[in-house]
């Protein structure tokens, strides 16, 4: 029997120290999900910095902006990059998530692009524009109008969260075409599909287009819409985040982040 007793504690000992093990290892280890640009592009700049630190830094890059939310409150990821705090809102609200803002990083200037004008006020009357089929962005796209006087909204609306219903004057009478998918919308602006074409920066990038230069209106750095870092309620202080969100606001990467993307992107301090 006392033999039996030993051996048990001896298993007993052996599963201690391989959790222990386990919890050592999920301490020194960030699985993070991101957007392929710039957010995976980003990240492996700070991949060398972090593992000096004793960071492996994991990076699983989506496609979508659907399932990076979900495998994060899954527990398949320790946190993700590819989002802004109004879409983050607007998942947890919807979907029942706890996450959390953990740090901002960047700001993507939202762009309207078009083959058709070189200039706002070449605009016709009945213009077609093709939007995001993303809730969060019709504020965002709606006050780009309106700061070019293509549309107007009604008193008392909260632009931020605005969507086309709170529209009140529309001078050109500009169409607005079923949304879509926002990683469809480079493709449907290839294909000319519309007049206009709203389209966030990362996906504009990754399909070989310069906001700054390609944009026939382009958001401005004082932005709401600020890109962050996402975790489970209660990750956001624990020392291996502290240690992405530090060595993403060092000098080394903002300057990385100003000299690649050429103010497409632009770095945002603690």
């Amino acid at each position: 029997m006392k033999k039996i007793s030993l051996i048990f504690a001896a298993l007993f000992i052996l599963l201690l120290a391989a959790c222990g093990n386990k919890t050592e290892e999920d301490n020194k280890t960030i699985v993070i999900g991101a957007a392929n640009v710039p957010h995976a592009e980003i990240l492996e700049k700070a991949k060398p910095v972090l593992k000096k630190q004793g960071i492996d830094l994991k990076i699983k890059v989506f496609q979508d902006i659907v399932m990076p939310n979900k495998a994060l409150a899954d527990k398949e990821l320790d946190a993700n990059y590819f989002q802004h705090v109004p879409y983050l809102e607007s998942e947890n609200k919807e979907k029942g998530y706890n996450l959390v803002n953990a740090g901002a990083v960047h700001i993507e200037p939202f762009g309207i692009y078009s083959k058709n004008y070189k200039k706002v006020s070449d605009i016709k009357k009945n213009a077609t524009i093709q939007i995001s089929s993303n809730s969060a962005d019709q504020g965002r796209i709606l006050m780009l109008l309106e700061k070019e006087k293509l549309i107007t909204f009604k008193k008392g609306v909260n632009k931020v969260t605005a969507s086309i219903k709170d529209i009140d004057k529309n001078p050109k009478n500009i169409t607005f075409k079923s949304p879509i998918d926002p990683g469809l919308l480079p493709k449907a602006y290839e294909n000319n599909e519309a007049d206009l074409f709203a389209i966030n920066t990362n996906y504009a990038l990754d399909s070989g287009l310069t906001p700054t230069k390609d944009a026939l209106i382009l958001e401005g750095p004082k932005s709401p819409y600020v890109n962050i870092v996402a975790v489970r309620k209660g990750d956001e202080n624990s020392v291996k985040i502290k240690k992405l969100m530090n060595v993403l606001h060092s000098k080394e990467i903002q300057n990385f982040i100003k000299d690649k993307y050429k103010g497409a992107v632009l770095p945002v301090t603690k």
